[in-house]
């Protein structure tokens, strides 16, 4: 086999600042800065894994330093931006911050970024993760920070933007990637299997984008994955049977059995999952998603969803469930999340926290208990003076 193959992840990797999906906020915003001349000194990517802060990071360091530039539309093929991308270029440096978290790699940083641009206009240097740096290392950095040389630009990227120091914060602008769309996963990856020669169905890639959880690069990860298991033919049944995942219509038909109280059926679903080595975790955060869902639709529509009895076919009534008492499954699921990863018995946890969910959606809270008593009360109070004050009128 051939030793120049590149993973999916690797080879589609956004090259420009169309390539990048789901981010148009931060795309928009990095490119008329660079076209009204009105470019920063220090950048702070902030967001989930695998939602593009590198690769955005190294976009940006093409249109800076670009043949003729900084432009936002340069080619991709100039060799200033192959260098790049193949991080052979001397004024794009990346720096590991949890490799490089010392107070020492920071003050070489400092004294390098003193010495003009070998290749480029820029130096531009890329720090990932950069909440790996220790409090010395953030110190060292402070005052280049603030006041770099005109001829330097710092990019740093984080999925824990909690630990970075709020001096650090300040002197950076701020951009929070979300996470990716599962309609905008699928369509890249429809896109990628058409030039890749793969036939998927639709089903088999909205599996996979559900197992993203909003990161592009994961959604890729398990793509190649599938291809290695599959071929050139991927179904949806074998990304269930790989990674052990729950149809959608089995998570739809499990939710349902929640909103009717159905204990019967709910722990005949479970044995089944349970015996086909389905994920139980997993499945717990898929029903999560679907409630919750339920629960924006009855927000929506009044205070009362049918969705959960529509989901799983068993007519609206169903499953009909109110504000309430989708909010209390929903916190039902949510507490018994802890159990279920790090339980010892995985199954009768998983059972348990359902059973419970149940009877908490059941179950009335007392202040609008009260409530009703007091609208209750109110009603009837007129008719009952009424009465009393025709029995005095009688008596008179």
């Amino acid at each position: 086999m051939s030793s120049s193959y590149q993973v999916i992840a690797r080879k589609w990797r956004p090259q420009t600042f169309d390539d990048v999906v789901g981010q148009d906020h931060v795309v928009r915003t990095l490119k008329n800065a660079i076209t009204r001349g009105r470019i920063a000194h220090a950048y702070l990517f902030v967001g989930p894994r695998g939602t593009g802060k590198t690769s955005t990071a190294r976009i940006f360091a093409k249109a800076l330093n670009c043949t003729d530039g900084p432009k936002a539309d340069f080619d991709v093929n100039d060799p200033a931006c192959v260098a790049i991308a193949e991080g052979s270029h001397l004024d794009v440096i990346e720096i590991d911050g949890a490799s490089n978290n010392g107070v020492d790699q920071v003050r070489d940083l400092r004294e390098t970024a003193r010495y003009s641009p070998a290749q480029g206009k820029f130096k531009v240097y890329i720090i990932d993760e950069v909440h790996m740096l220790s409090t010395q290392a953030f110190n060292a950095l402070l005052k280049t920070l603030e006041e770099p040389p005109p001829h330097v630009k710092f990019v740093f990227a984080t999925t824990e933007v909690q630990k970075v120091l709020p001096t650090i914060l300040s002197r950076c602008q701020r951009f929070d990637l979300k996470p990716i769309p599962a309609d905008l996963i699928v369509e890249r990856l429809k896109k990628i299997a058409v030039e890749e020669k793969i036939k998927v169905t639709d089903e088999a890639l909205a599996c996979i984008a559900r197992m993203a959880d909003g990161g592009m690069r994961d959604a890729q990860s398990v793509f190649d994955q599938m291809i290695s298991f599959c071929g050139a033919e991927i179904a949806e049944p074998d990304v269930l049977d790989v990674y052990g995942l729950v149809s959608a219509e089995k998570v739809a038909e499990l939710a349902a059995t929640l909103a009717t109280g159905d204990h019967a059926r709910l722990v005949a679903i479970v044995d089944e999952c349970d015996r086909a080595g389905r994920d139980l975790v997993r499945l717990l955060s898929d029903l999560q998603a679907v409630v919750r869902h339920a629960l924006l639709d009855a927000i929506a529509h009044g205070g009362k969803s049918e969705m959960l009895g529509r989901a799983a076919g068993r007519g609206a009534a169903a499953g009909s469930m109110t504000t309430e008492q989708l909010t209390r499954l929903l916190d039902g699921l949510r507490e018994g999340e802890g159990s279920v990863k790090l339980g010892l018995a995985e199954k009768i946890n998983f059972e348990v926290t359902l059973l419970k969910a149940i009877d908490a959606s059941r179950s009335r809270a007392i202040d609008s208990l009260i409530k009703e008593l007091a609208a209750l009360a109110d009603e009837t109070a007129p008719a009952v003076v009424g009465a009393d004050n025709e029995g005095e009128k009688k008596k008179a």
